[in-house]
């Protein structure tokens, strides 16, 4: 090892390490950040802004033009390349960071990569209050950067230019650890930043990283092999992280080998194609027919990937109360959940140490077969409720149409409002992992910003395909600016905003607890005088993006195959109803908070039915 060593500051040794640190993929040797996304201010401009100029062909920096929608970025660039490279984000002192919490909320709920390079206030704290400082009278180490604590998988404050030498592989073996893996922090303080040290010239050498796979253990895989082959009704709950250790390949085969029927998550839509005969849909509160009824009656379920969140199991009652349950999972903690049977190890290396373990078994033909009659009445009802005529316009006709004429390796982002559901339940998965529906934090204004990260993202692997994003006007409203974005960076995007009105999914969920409609569609806001519709077409057109709007699902059809044929971002606008059109069949019970007392007796009758199901409510841990 060399003894040699080269003066730099914190900020460009950061970068410089940054710069040579890759991974192994399929073969392929590749820079394991894939660059940033940064808003400069006095708080990261002169010194950490310095530092990648000089690095700029190697981490490419995408201008954002909001922190919170460029840690969305990050997020979905992490999901396109499954965990295996992250993005960074870069973001002034004060509020330019405090902006990206949600976001780094968002990829701690969904166990991503992303690298945040925070400025903070001086450590000498000679010039204090200085700008956008908040003071804490009683504890002046206590800043805003603080509050990322909660909310990331690593955290750091980098007080002495020589930390970083411990503090950014021990980010990085975060951000790559299938078991930890999430979002990680570094407090750079505005001094720090620019102070030098010499460092080891060893400590920038080109290093190349492969993602770990643990294997799982011997006696875990005995004790669930020998509960699997006892199962008469077998179900397999499939995850997002089946994806993220590339097992698809032996989920499926485990799959047919022992006909065991596979419904997904929402995280783990696309595992499967939805013409495989043993994809019996998708589980949960957003879920199918066909899913929650085998769920209702399997005696044993092996959920592969999955971090159980209460929209795959009904709040705990999708499931009957004697099933028992098997978890293989990389993190311990989600292995454990309710009473399972552990496997804690690479969703790949479990499932071909259960197969050998399981070796001869197979599922009962009918119980097989139930599961194959389920999904074809489950197909049934989908192609009725994508089917537009005489009845107002749907979300679900929208997604029938573009799923119609999408290629089958485009991508689809959706997020929080009424799309999750819609497309969960309606989209019929023509290639695998081509769906990101980010339910995991719910994150209204995900959608933009997500595609914008996740078409940077499909750019680098397949330029010739699209990133189709669906979302509601809500969604559109609270972050739209990264259509501007993706027309400077000439990543395109297809947008389609369908506009009911406002927060429509919400007000659906208001009116089934028996609330009156109050504050969520437009035209029920009391301090609303007259309601307005936006126009989109205009908006979106003002930021540089081709846009059009159409008044029906067949008129969708034609423009969607012009934003096919465009070159730089199309966004097309369609009006569809806030009551009707709801997938209305699929659905389990959800717990949300009714009230107990109330002077309505349609809120009290509301809370009796709504409470009545909570007897089907598991009482694990």
């Amino acid at each position: 090892m060399s003894t040699q060593t080269v003066k730099l500051t914190t900020a460009q040794a950061i970068i410089r390490y940054l710069a040579n640190q890759l991974i192994e993929i399929d073969g392929e040797e590749i820079r394991v950040c894939g660059g940033g996304f940064g808003i400069f201010g006095h708080g990261n401009v002169t010194c950490l802004g310095e530092a990648l100029y000089n690095h700029r062909d190697d981490l490419p920096l995408y201008r954002g033009q909001n922190e919170q929608s460029m840690g969305f970025a990050a997020a979905a660039y992490a999901k396109q390349w499954l965990r295996q490279r992250f993005m960074f984000c870069t973001a002034s002192a004060g509020p330019g960071t405090s902006n990206l919490l949600t976001s780094a909320a968002l990829a701690h709920a969904n166990r991503l990569p992303m690298l945040m390079l925070c400025g903070d206030t001086f450590l000498t704290r000679l010039p204090d209050p200085v700008l956008q400082q908040l003071e804490h009278f009683n504890n002046p180490t206590l800043g805003v950067n603080d509050a990322f604590k909660s909310v990331c998988r690593y955290w750091d404050r980098i007080t002495h230019p020589a930390q970083i030498i411990q503090s950014l592989p021990a980010a990085l073996a975060t951000m790559l650890d299938p078991a930890d893996c999430g979002p990680a922090f570094l407090g750079l303080p505005q001094d720090v930043q620019g102070w030098t040290y010499d460092y080891p010239e060893s400590f920038f050498e080109r290093r190349v990283h492969r993602i770990r796979r643990t294997s799982p253990d011997a006696n875990e895989i005995a004790d669930a092999a020998a509960l699997l082959k006892s199962a008469e009704r077998p179900l397999i709950i499939a995850g997002g992280g089946v994806q993220y250790s590339r097992a698809v390949a032996e989920l499926t085969a485990f799959a047919e080998k022992h006909q065991i029927p596979v419904v997904e998550t929402i995280a783990g839509r696309a595992n499967l194609l939805a013409t495989h005969p043993l994809n019996a849909g998708p589980i949960g509160v957003t879920g199918s027919n066909s899913a929650n009824s085998l769920a209702e009656e399997a005696d044993v379920i092996l959920a592969v990937g999955t971090r159980l969140q209460d929209f795959t199991t009904g709040s705990w009652t999708a499931f009957s109360q004697d099933a028992r349950f098997i978890s293989l999972n990389a993190g311990r903690h989600d292995a454990g959940k309710h009473m399972s049977l552990p496997i804690v190890g690479d969703a790949k290396l479990g499932l071909l140490a259960l197969e050998e373990a399981v070796s001869g078994y197979q599922s009962p033909a009918a119980w097989t077969q139930k599961a194959a009659d389920e999904r074809k009445a489950w197909d049934a009802y989908v192609a009725e409720n994508v089917a537009y005529g005489n009845r107002p316009n749907s979300y679900a006709q929208a997604i029938g149409v573009v799923n119609a004429l999408c290629d089958k390796r485009d991508r689809v982002v959706t997020a929080a409002g009424g799309l999750p559901a819609e497309v969960t339940a309606n989209w019929r998965t023509l290639d695998i992992g081509t769906v990101d529906v980010e339910f995991g934090y719910s994150c209204m204004g995900y959608e933009i910003a997500g595609g914008w990260g996740a078409r940077i993202a499909q750019s680098e692997r397949e330029p010739d395909k699209d990133t189709i994003i669906f979302l509601g006007d809500g969604s559109y409203l609270l972050m739209n600016s990264d259509i501007y974005s993706s027309v400077l960076s000439q990543k395109k995007l297809i947008i389609l905003v369908l506009d009911n009105g406002g927060f429509a999914v919400i007000n659906k969920l208001q009116n089934n607890t028996g609330n009156e409609s109050f504050n969520n569609l437009i035209e029920d806001c009391p301090t609303v005088p007259e309601a307005f519709a936006v126009d989109f077409e205009a908006h979106a057109a003002a930021m540089g993006a081709d846009a059009e709007t159409v008044s029906n699902p067949a008129e969708l059809g034609e423009a969607f195959k012009r934003a096919k044929a465009a070159d730089k971002t199309y966004v097309i606008c369609m009006k569809v109803d806030a009551y009707d059109g709801w997938t209305a069949e699929g659905h389990t019970w959800w717990e949300v908070g009714t009230p107990h007392i109330t002077q309505s007796a349609r809120v009290r009758d509301a809370h009796v039915d709504w409470e009545s199901s909570r007897s089907k409510q598991r009482r694990g841990i």
